[in-house]
This record gives C-alpha cells, structure tokens and sequence, in this order.
C-alpha cells in the first residue's frame, strides 16, 4: 500500500513542479468562483502538494488526515467537493461516503485511492461517489476531474457576476458599480464574491471568515479583521453608489441586500 502512495507522490510532485497551463488557470478561476474542497488523505506529503496546487488554482482548500477529524468537519461545514481516500489509518472512507450521503449533504466526492479494484469502483460509485480516482494521479487530472463534478448540472457558465449595478469579473477580478471600476484589496474582493454568491442570505461572521480564510481562521482570537475588512469594503460600496450592500443583522452576522433595505 505504502509503495503505491510513494509512487503516487512522484507523479503527483513532477506534474506540480510543472508550470501551470494560462488556460487551465484561467478555467478554473472562471468557474470556481472560490469555491471550498476538502482533501481528506492521510498521506501528509501527497496531502500538502495537493492543497498547494489547489490552493494556487484559486479554490479554498481544507484537509483532514483520519475519519475523526474528517467527519467533524464535515458535519460542521459544507463544502463544494471532496476528494476522499478510502483508506484512512482510524476507519473506512467508504463508511465515510455512506455517512456524509445519510446527511443529506449534496457536497460532491471524488475517490482517490491506491486501491484499484472493480470492486471498490463499484461500491462507491453505488454509495454516491461522483468519481473515482485510482492513484498515482497528476494534479493535471485531479484538476479536470474535480472542475468536471462542479460543472455538472450547471448550464451556461460566464466569467462575470452580476447583481443590479455590480459587477464582478472573476478572471481579471474586476469590480465595476454602475460601469465604474473600484478598486478593491484581495480580501474585500474575495468577501463580496462570498456575499454575492449567497444574496438575501443571514451569514454568520464565523462561517464568513471560516469560508473566506479557510483553516487558518482557527488560530485567530477574534474576528476584528473580518470586521475591518466588512467595514471597507461597505464604505467603497456606498461611495460608489452600489444597489446593493452588507447590512449588519445584529447578533445573527451580516447579509448581501439592497442598500434601501
């Protein structure tokens, strides 16, 4: 088992070391839209390669390297793909798939795993599985697989967000209000992105800074930098006369609406 994860990690390192495609990046900031994923290998060094690959396409990447810290995740976020080895060192990834599925969780799962067998294919498949990826893998064919479960049951895709008089353009990440570009810091980008995905939604400042930030939110001690963040961003909105803004809903966090509500 060890030998075929070690030859795993040779392919999976010469293709990361390899320069990124212009189009592959471009293809992924276009549809990610910073979306959040989850790697959950127990394998430390395929696991870091793959979240910084990942992380550089521009998704948000979460790990866990056994079935505890995995399902506590999971029952506590949601995420927009998993990639789930099966054979964790405290527990069964399949029985991990069956249980994320029982939750009525519509966060896609893609297999990686050493073992190979038609078997293994078959039953997570049947349990829910959107794919299944035998290792050795190259990043490149993690990367296409995981933007093709994404893309499913979707239907035209754009690069641009709208709401009202705003406009995000995801590739160039761009900010026009009324036709006039804004200038915004990454993370003011990222946090709008954040809201505009989910108008009209209350979102705790929790999960806020924990979808934004990712894992590292858990070693902050508080949340003033989400605060200050939220309050420029709002000022370089109102300013630009923007339909819509971050409304503070007190002791429930803040929601995207129109800036009359």
């Amino acid at each position: 088992m060890r030998s075929l994860k070690n030859r795993s990690l040779l392919n999976v390192n010469e293709d990361f070391k390899g320069k990124l495609n212009e189009e592959i990046r471009f293809l992924v900031i276009l549809n990610t839209g910073y979306m959040k994923l989850l790697i959950i290998e127990d394998d430390n060094s395929l696991r870091e390669i793959m979240q910084r690959a990942l992380t550089t396409e521009g998704y948000v990447v979460e790990t866990a390297s056994t079935f505890f810290e995995a399902e506590d995740k999971i029952a506590g976020y949601e995420y927009d793909c998993i990639m789930l080895d099966i054979m964790l060192p405290d527990g069964n990834g399949l029985k991990l798939l069956e249980h994320i599925k029982s939750l009525g969780k519509n966060d896609r799962v893609i297999i990686i795993s050493a073992r190979d067998s038609l078997d293994d294919k078959i039953e997570g498949l049947n349990l829910g599985a959107d794919d299944y990826l035998p290792k050795p893998f190259y990043m490149a064919e993690l990367s296409a697989r995981i933007k093709s479960v994404l893309r499913r049951g979707t239907t035209a895709v754009s690069n641009t967000m709208n709401i009202d008089n705003i406009s995000l353009d995801l590739n160039s990440r761009r900010v026009t209000i009324a036709g006039k570009e804004i200038t915004l810091l990454k993370k003011e980008f990222d946090i709008l992105l954040y809201f505009m995905q989910r108008p009209g939604h209350i979102i705790d400042k929790a999960v806020l800074a924990e979808g934004v930030w990712g894992d590292h939110i858990d070693m902050a001690d508080n949340f003033q930098f989400v605060y200050a963040q939220i309050k420029n961003l709002r000022k370089k909105l109102t300013e630009a006369g923007a339909d819509n803004n971050i409304k503070a809903v007190y002791g429930f966090g803040y929601k995207f609406c129109e800036a009359t509500e």
